[in-house]
């Protein structure tokens, strides 16, 4: 099961963190980020996995 939004299509991205040593900053390693996702049905009846983000749009909508 893929780690990607099935409403929007946001997917994880690569990071690097930055840490700050005695005023340099320290060649440091990427890391790998990924999005919130939760399952939510949807006003259709289909579960599928959302980001938070989308799960509010959702949620204004129906309102």
């Amino acid at each position: 099961m893929a780690k990607v939004c099935e409403i929007c299509g946001k997917k994880s991205v690569v990071v690097t963190v930055r840490k700050k040593l005695r005023g340099k900053y320290n060649p440091t390693t990427k890391r790998r980020k990924y999005p919130n996702l939760q399952w939510v049905r949807l006003p259709n009846g289909k579960r599928v996995r959302a980001c938070a983000k989308c799960i509010k749009a959702i949620g204004k909508d129906r309102k």
